[in-house]
């Protein structure tokens, strides 16, 4: 059985009339750019987040830029985040001429430690940023203590975690902005690229929605530089369609995790180990108590993992690393001065973790297929 990474087809197949009728407001009203529908998508991703302020950007990316840009992130500063991320993470602080300062993360969630950051902190540091990899919030408790410590803000790269929780609060309403994707294989995706940023900060927001247009305020007059950085109407139509259905997908998610525990025990995996050993080459993504996962990756641990991959990809069964290689030692951030070892739990998930498939719409055979073949991976 084949069993892709990710199916939208069967997404949108349901959907397929509410989206028709939504992008034909959009053509009719000749309002591309901007305007009502953008206005109220943002509307309903504030009260969704668990914030006061939304603002529509053209991808996860510039939101991340964005918030820094209005932060006021530039030359010689820097910002402390974690090396096991994508690197939009990472390439936004290069972009301003500033530089990252790594902490390693807790191997049980893959997300940054929080008792490692305040040894990162120097009189140079202007923003913290840590990531919600996968789709479980960081230990934004530990994090907002050390930033509140040292008055520093918090950008929260909540790219994979629409909608994940950390004792009742929603990723991107913790720090001092969030910053979210919907690139169209994310839990909420567009048809292309679209992100935003959330905050409950009232004078941030107007900075950035300045930011958004080119810093014009009034139109052609610029105070700031800013970008071209809007969200397309056509792109807030869609998501406008699809986020009443997110917490329904978010569920059937975390079903098809649950699901995956209960095969894999019944092969004789234990759910609570942490990282591969000999007597037990593989292992499963931890839950944090307190939390709400949202799934955005189902990724495995496997003391084989490249071998795993080809394996489960000449069978048929979708899988993908998220990430390779850390961000400290990737080429472009050279001049950082990034080594081999600097941040071994990083490197340690950059070397076994695989993402399997987890999408809303996957069947229980399905998930069975996907189970045997990584047991039978591992038995040989």
């Amino acid at each position: 059985m084949t069993v892709p990474l990710l199916d939208l087809k069967a997404q949108h197949d349901g959907l397929r009339a509410e989206l028709d009728v939504a992008i034909r407001r959009v053509v009719d009203s000749a309002h591309f750019i901007l305007g009502p529908e953008v206005d109220a998508f943002e509307r309903e991703l504030a009260s969704y987040s668990g914030c006061t302020h939304a603002l529509g950007l053209s991808s996860g990316t510039d939101a991340i830029l964005v918030a820094l840009m209005a932060l006021g992130v530039g030359p010689g500063d820097e910002v402390i985040t974690s090396p096991n991320t994508f690197i939009a993470t990472a390439s936004c602080v290069a972009r301003l001429g500033a530089r990252c300062v790594f902490v390693d993360i807790d191997p049980s969630t893959c997300n940054l430690d929080p008792s490692l950051l305040e040894r990162a902190i120097t009189s140079k540091t202007r923003v913290v940023m840590p990531v919600h990899l996968f789709g479980q919030v960081a230990d934004m408790d530990g994090v907002m203590a050390v930033a509140r410590k040292h008055g520093l803000p918090v950008v929260e790269d909540a790219a994979q975690a629409i909608g994940a929780e950390r004792n009742g609060a929603r990723a991107g309403s913790m720090g001092t902005v969030g910053c979210l994707s919907f690139f169209p294989s994310k839990n909420l995706g567009a048809f292309g690229d679209a992100g935003a940023v959330v905050t409950r900060d009232p004078a941030l927001w107007a900075k950035m929605k300045s930011l958004r247009v080119q810093g014009q305020e009034p139109k052609y007059f610029s105070k700031i530089v800013g970008g071209n950085f809007r969200l397309d109407a056509l792109q807030a139509a869609v998501l406008r369609v699809k986020l009443p259905h997110l917490d329904a997908w978010t569920a059937a998610r975390q079903r098809n995790a649950a699901r995956y525990r209960q095969l894999f025990a019944a092969r004789g995996i234990d759910p609570h180990l942490v990282r591969p050993t000999a007597l037990q080459p593989i292992t499963l993504p931890q839950e944090v108590p307190g939390g709400r996962h949202i799934y955005n990756q189902f990724s495995v641990r496997s003391s084989n993992r490249d071998a795993l991959k080809k394996a489960l990809s000449a069978q048929g069964i979708g899988n993908e690393v998220y990430y390779p290689l850390p961000m400290h030692l990737q080429e472009c951030f050279a001049g950082w001065g990034g080594r081999v070892g600097d941040f071994p739990e990083a490197e340690a998930a950059a070397n076994e973790s695989l993402a399997i498939p987890i999408y809303p719409e996957l069947s229980e055979s399905m998930q069975r297929e996907v189970v045997d073949a990584v047991m039978e991976f591992h038995r040989k």
